[in-house]
């Protein structure tokens, strides 16, 4: 008779195999793998069937293992869906935001877009510099078509000047690029918008290149809580 541990153990695994047999066009890019040559839908439906795991069998005290091989099944599932979705959104964004000076990162289950602010905006502005137009209509495409996501706006400045100005001043920028994106079609009831002033640095704010580096809007973007993700 299978343990408890033994269940675990195995919804586990048949996620994780689920996950690598899944047919991922972006598997053979580096960027839409992780270092061990597992796909991110692998490694998130294994993650995802062992949380699922716990947590069915938390729910049915009567018969855990039940419980835990439901859970892995249903929350394994949706994991590996949302990260195969995630796969294909990210290579599509490495290919559009090609040679823009917008660096894309991937960050467990968020997708984080960097915007420099000496290419998005001209020194204490928050008007949106006219040549950074393009990369921005690429990013509402690619945002249009992958449209199953949160989307969290965040600008950041250095640490020059007063905190009050810097906290307005990257809030402006926020918005800017929000509002650009939805000008461009975006679904405004993803979007959030916040300013974090010199908050979160990530230079030195001791010399010119790192407070350069500081002055940004991030784009992070996340699963929408409760949607099912699909393999198609």
């Amino acid at each position: 008779m299978f343990t408890f541990r033994s269940l675990i153990i195995a919804a586990t695994a048949l996620a994780v195999l689920s996950g690598c047999a899944s047919q991922n066009p972006y598997d053979n890019q580096g960027q839409a793998q992780n270092s061990g040559g597992m796909s991110k839908t692998a490694k998130y439906g294994g993650l995802g069937a062992l949380a699922g795991a716990v947590a069915g069998a938390a729910i049915d005290h009567n018969n855990r293992g039940k419980g835990a091989l439901i859970g892995a099944a249903v929350v394994g599932a949706g994991a590996a869906g949302y990260g195969y979705y995630a796969d294909k959104q990210e290579a599509a964004l490495r290919a559009s935001m090609a040679n823009t000076g917008v660096e894309v990162q991937r960050q467990g289950d968020t997708i984080k877009l960097v915007m420099p602010g000496n290419i998005t905006f001209a020194t204490d502005s928050s008007a949106i510099a006219s040549s950074f137009y393009s990369p921005l209509n690429n990013l509402a495409g690619s945002l249009k078509q992958y449209n199953q996501n949160v989307i969290e706006i965040v600008g950041y400045t250095d640490s020059t000047g007063s905190r009050q100005h810097n906290m307005d001043l990257s809030q402006q920028r926020a918005q800017s690029v929000a509002t650009y994106l939805t000008s461009q079609g975006v679904d405004a009831s993803h979007l959030s918008v916040r300013g974090a002033g010199p908050d979160s640095p990530i230079a030195s704010n001791a010399d010119v290149n790192g407070r350069a580096q500081n002055r940004r809007v991030e784009v992070n973007l996340k699963p929408i809580p409760g949607q099912q993700y699909q393999q198609q």
